[in-house]
């Protein structure tokens, strides 16, 4: 079992943090925040999808330590953690555009 191996111990907050940007929106989510810290609303606006389940998968990228709200008033704006998430995305991002002629060129 993986919890009980000391050797495999270390990687579970990495295997947490890629299990987050496995959802599409979730990773159009971090794609956005690449480029400027968005209210919830915005991104509702930007990904076409409910509020709720915008909400959801911001949880969840929270908890990978991947975004965090910085509140401003009675809202929360969204950002990525540090300079590390968006280096990371963006390097998987051409990483995958670069080896699948089948993936269309994504944009903002």
């Amino acid at each position: 079992m993986i919890d009980d191996n000391p050797h495999l111990a270390p990687y579970a907050a990495v295997s947490l943090m890629f299990s987050a940007l496995s959802n599409p929106a979730r990773s159009a989510i971090v794609h956005r925040l690449t480029e400027s810290p968005c209210f919830v609303g915005e991104l509702v606006e930007h990904l076409e999808l409910a509020q709720p389940l915008v909400s959801q998968h911001l949880k969840v990228l929270r908890e990978a330590h991947l975004v965090q709200a910085v509140r401003q008033g009675r809202q929360s704006r969204y950002q990525l953690t540090d300079e590390h998430v968006t280096h990371l995305f963006l390097d998987a991002l051409h990483h995958t555009q670069e080896h699948s002629e089948a993936a269309p060129r994504l944009s903002l």
